[in-house]
């Protein structure tokens, strides 16, 4: 499938658009924000290749988000040699109460993830009340799977696979990481998950108080089967967790417990309480004209550059 440029809007000021856009963004992430953050991402120096199946279902879709060939005899902002299979691959998926959402909408963080010599991977995946767990996880771990088989075809390493997710992205990007289930199901040896980087992330959220939420993880019984803290293990992958700590969605304890966690199994954590932040900012703050409010972009460059055990 051919790239498609990344299109540049003609006879307009990158400050003064950038300017203008970061005013938007402050207001929230509705629909103004993602068109705003979207923008900006016009900028970038990054092939897409959209709408990739990666199985039958509609929703069965990906982007592919891949830095330029140009800037091959450059360093990336990640501390990265942009040349050669030797780039990350970061599988994202977005938010959205596991009932509504799109990878359209989050072109920005392709193009940032881009920015930074890495391979970006966005699938979309079935929502609420269509599917349940069972669905979220199944379409979780083909992803994760599709992301590993595809790295080298991208001039990505599969073995520098790094999941990561906003809110109800990241409860994907833990809980298919920490239980082995989901890819086991998948068929086939797991993929070598360098990493998880969690924005925002439902990982300790039980009691379940809201009907819909109680439907999607139901019956009760099965309730503890969908929090992330009730698998973590020993051979986890380094984790970085990120929450905003005025966030009135889903709250920080979810990240500080689940650090705890992993700590006391003596798994690598980076837990980062950005202040006075909410939900969507800590994902916001990845956009270019929003990336003085939150170091989300700084925090996960350096956790890839962190070196890993082979």
């Amino acid at each position: 499938m051919s790239p498609t440029p990344a299109d540049k809007p003609p006879g307009v000021s990158r400050r003064a658009m950038l300017a203008g856009l970061a005013a938007v963004l402050t207001a929230g992430c509705g629909k103004l924000a993602f068109m705003a953050a979207n923008v900006s991402a016009a900028f970038g120096a990054y092939r897409r290749h959209a709408d990739i199946a990666y199985g039958t279902h509609p929703r069965h879709r990906l982007d592919v988000y891949v830095p330029d060939a140009a800037a091959g005899a450059t360093r990336t902002a990640a501390g990265e040699s942009a040349s050669g299979g030797s780039r990350p691959m970061v599988v994202f998926w977005h938010g959205g109460r596991w009932s509504f959402g799109d990878k359209a909408k989050y072109r920005f963080v392709g193009a940032a993830l881009a920015e930074l010599g890495y391979v970006a991977v966005l699938p979309n995946y079935r929502l609420y009340p269509e599917v349940r767990l069972a669905g979220f996880m199944e379409d979780a771990a083909h992803a994760g799977r599709w992301a590993a088989a595809h790295a080298a075809l991208y001039g990505a390493d599969a073995d520098r696979l790094y999941l990561m997710g906003h809110s109800a992205g990241a409860h994907l990007a833990a809980l298919v990481t920490l239980d082995s289930r989901y890819f086991a199901a998948d068929g086939g040896a797991p993929p070598r998950i360098a990493g998880v980087i969690g924005l925002s992330g439902p990982y300790d959220f039980l009691p379940l108080k809201e009907a819909d939420v109680q439907d999607m993880f139901g019956p009760p019984q099965n309730y503890p089967q969908s929090q992330p803290i009730n698998f973590v293990r020993p051979d986890a992958p380094p984790m970085l967790l990120i929450h905003g700590s005025k966030d009135e969605v889903v709250a920080p304890k979810n990240s500080i417990n689940l650090a705890a966690s992993l700590r006391a199994l003596a798994v690598p954590v980076t837990l980062k309480l950005y202040p006075n932040l909410l939900h969507a900012d800590t994902v916001a703050a990845i956009s270019l004209p929003a990336r003085g409010r939150a170091p989300t972009l700084a925090d996960l460059a350096a956790f890839v550059r962190q070196p890993r055990s082979s």
